[in-house]
């Protein structure tokens, strides 16, 4: 098809709009390949970066996928409500049809590679499920003792008013009494993502760049795309993000900056008391050197209570210009769909704001449960022996693949950033010893191709390996196979 023809606007969102209408009416057709940059850039009179804007901006929605040398071809109607790069986290090796991706070629055979989109082949389901990301059911809290209590207090689901309040009184003064710095308002929200999207919203418009770390959380890069911010990518080291890389990234005219300040997702890192000085002192000089600048610090605290390392905050040094986010899901429970939210008043009043014109408040009830968690001797010691056995799990995997010589740096949280020599072979391989890891692609800030050959990662939820030291000699076995080349 001679996709110029039925381009009006030549600007990369007229590029982008026309090739989605010839999708939506079935004249560009699932698998079919999409003229090459160049040529197309050719054929309308624009310059390769405009046609490049154009693919980047339908790869964000999920329409099309770049497939290397097989070029950019058009993808399936998703038959998941994920977000793009959520879908690639869930999905792991796996289509949205529950169906496993498997070379034609032998698992051990590395360097044959096809070009095109693997070909699904049913398979069973796999034996231990390492790619999740979510707690250990078993190591969280009850909440029967909770629930009774709660329920004795509130028999019925009532509230006093629809504009009270949005934080019920104990459940506010726990947190504030453990916050890493004093906010001028604390709020809870239904979970991190849900805070880390209704803050975005309120501080950055089309076209804003963000600061974000490489790698980070996918759905921190799938709300970027969907708010029509630009990331500006920043690498990590064992300390936490780079003063020098942030410095630069600042200077780009980025306002916001999004980071994990422990147990960062997928690496594990903590960032240090030091490390925070360092970059307050970054902010600091930025600041100072441009002035009027609305330069404001998210930090996704989404492990919260299960994390071995310090509750280290940016806010102890710039408390005017940090928002903190503590997630619940992982210490207490993903379905009590609670994260609280502290920070700069003028932040925070427009999210509950924002909040009150949508859901309008987070449960009332819910959120007395959790007060009563935060302060019951069962939940908490529930939650420190949770803190423990993660901890411990993330070591004995550590040591294990250092013994069959892969040499990994222990984190902090549920999760272990593995480095493999080919990212699609170890899958595979993977995948034949019934061991499914979440890919490292969709983790990496920058755009990768599906199908790319060369070093990267797994992301190996350790918090799963609950079957003790045989369960993690088989997964450390496993690991360090696939992770050869």
């Amino acid at each position: 098809m001679d996709v110029a023809q039925h381009v009006e606007d030549r600007s990369p969102r007229g590029i982008a709009a026309a090739v989605s209408r010839l999708v939506r009416s079935g004249d560009l057709r699932p698998g079919d390949r999409l003229p090459t940059v160049r040529r197309l850039a050719a054929d309308l009179g624009v310059s390769p970066a405009t046609v490049s804007g154009a693919w980047q901006a339908l790869a964000a929605v999920g329409l099309v996928a770049s497939r290397g040398r097989a070029g950019t071809v058009v993808l399936p109607e998703p038959a998941s409500w994920l977000p793009p790069r959520y879908r690639d986290l869930a999905a792991g090796g796996r289509s949205d049809a529950g169906e496993e991706r498997v070379a034609p070629a032998a698992a051990g055979a590395p360097s044959a590679r096809p070009s095109a989109p693997l070909a699904p082949t049913r398979r069973p389901g796999p034996a231990l499920d390492l790619s999740a990301g979510t707690p250990d059911p078993a190591l969280l809290p009850p909440l029967g003792r909770a629930l009774a209590r709660v329920a004795a207090a509130t028999p019925a689901a009532g509230t006093g008013s629809y504009l009270g309040a949005p934080v019920v009184e104990p459940l506010e003064r726990l947190l504030r009494a453990s916050w890493p710095f004093t906010p001028q308002r604390v709020t809870v929200v239904d979970g991190a993502v849900d805070a880390m999207s209704r803050t975005l919203e309120q501080l950055a418009g089309f076209g804003d760049r963000v600061v974000v770390e490489d790698p980070s959380f996918p759905p921190i890069f799938d709300l970027c795309d969907q708010l029509g911010l630009e990331r500006v990518p920043v690498p990590l080291d064992r300390q936490g993000l780079r003063p020098d890389a942030l410095a630069a990234a600042l200077r780009t005219g980025a306002e916001v900056v999004v980071l994990q300040p422990r147990a960062h997702n997928p690496t594990g890192v903590s960032m240090t008391s030091t490390r925070a000085r360092e970059l307050a002192a970054v902010v600091r000089k930025h600041l100072a050197a441009t002035p009027g600048a609305g330069l404001t610090i998210v930090e996704d605290d989404h492990s919260g209570e299960i994390a071995s390392s310090a509750d280290v905050s940016l806010g102890s040094h710039l408390p005017d210009r940090v928002v903190h986010v503590r997630s619940y899901s992982k210490s207490h429970g993903p379905d009590l769909r609670i994260a609280a939210v502290g920070g700069p008043a003028a932040v925070l009043d427009r999210v509950v704001a924002r909040r009150m014109l949508g859901p309008g408040w987070t449960s009332r009830l819910l959120q007395h449960v959790l007060a009563d968690l935060l302060d019951d001797g069962e939940a908490l010691a529930a939650v420190a022996q949770a803190r423990r056995t993660y901890y411990a799990r993330q070591r004995a995997l550590t040591t294990a693949l250092a013994e069959r010589g892969v040499e990994v740096q222990p984190g902090d949280g549920i999760n272990l950033w593995v480095p493999v020599a080919d990212e699609a072979t170890a899958l595979v391989r993977l995948a034949a010893a019934g061991i499914r890891v979440a890919p490292g692609r969709p983790f990496r800030a920058g755009e990768v191709a599906d199908g790319a050959v060369g070093p990267g990662h797994v992301r190996v939820t350790v918090g799963a390996l609950a079957g003790g030291p045989d369960e993690v000699t088989r997964a450390a076995t496993a690991l360090a196979l696939a992770a050869g080349a």
